[in-house]
């Protein structure tokens, strides 16, 4: 994907002396990082191969408990559940991934995942889940170089995840395939706290899960509004990943980054840069 020459700048200098001759530095001692489209990266026709596979679980399990259904009709119905998904987080809230893949099969039918046997409900949520490992994003070249720059520096390593049609359970497992799971202190999934970015809340309860103080932690991600925005709203560090994104407007201060990247790649140096290093 091309990126645009042109992007937010440096807000401010943090390696400037003060007037009395003293460092103004905020100690860097953390670092949180986005996960779609900044760690791991995906496409349209990955996800929708994944709805697919989602939609053709859940035909088959409700035929083996005796529910035929139009595969439209079944459509629609992760249609109106993404919606309504969609309508929470715009909140800033979540749903759990449980309560997710009920309200697509009470779309279905009304009252239907009361009716269905237990391991039935299992088995659309293993559907749901396992779609993702059928349909893989891969992870930017850069992520392990990249997390273990960070670690070199000292730096306490956090993930902030808004989780969608997957759930935090299969990111960890993901991450741990890939042999990447030890390098984050901490990793917060939208679905299992039921808060999403740009919540103050998300933020803050990494942060001090990370043993970190807001202004003393950078975040990294590709998403105006969820990472940059609700970075800097807090006096969180922040460096933009650019290309996927843009500013909804503008003019608002908090949307421009300390440091704009092309890709992931830039990061490490973005994050020197902020720590004084």
């Amino acid at each position: 994907m091309a990126h645009p020459a042109a992007g937010p700048v440096v807000r401010a200098i943090f390696n400037a002396p003060d007037p009395d001759g003293y460092s103004n530095v905020t100690a860097i001692n953390a670092v949180t990082f986005d996960l779609w489209q900044t760690l791991i990266l995906d496409n349209r026709e990955l996800g929708q191969q994944r709805a697919q596979a989602r939609l053709d679980g859940a035909k088959a399990t409700l035929l083996a408990n005796g529910v035929d259904r139009d595969p439209d009709h079944i459509r629609e119905a992760y249609r109106g559940c993404y919606r309504t998904c969609r309508a929470v987080r715009s909140d800033n809230k979540d749903v759990s991934f449980r309560r997710q893949v009920e309200i697509f099969i009470g779309l279905i039918d009304e009252g239907l995942s009361s009716r269905l046997p237990e391991s039935a409900v299992d088995e659309i949520e293993r559907s749901y889940a396992d779609s993702f490992f059928e349909y893989p994003p891969r992870f930017h070249d850069s992520t392990e170089d990249t997390l273990n720059t960070v670690r070199s520096m000292g730096l306490s390593i956090g993930l902030i995840s808004n989780t969608g049609m997957t759930p935090g359970y299969t990111f960890r497992e993901f991450l741990r395939q890939h042999g990447l799971i030890d390098y984050f202190d901490v990793l917060t999934f939208s679905d299992e706290v039921l808060l999403a970015k740009p919540s103050d809340e998300i933020f803050l309860m990494t942060v001090n899960s990370l043993g970190a103080n807001l202004d003393s932690t950078i975040h990294v991600g590709d998403h105006v509004t969820n990472d940059v925005v609700g970075a800097n709203r807090l006096g969180m560090k922040s460096i933009w990943i650019r290309g996927f994104y843009e500013p909804e407007d503008p003019d608002d201060p908090h949307s421009q980054a300390d440091i704009a990247v092309n890709d992931l790649s830039g990061v490490p140096e973005a994050v020197r840069q902020l720590v004084g290093r």
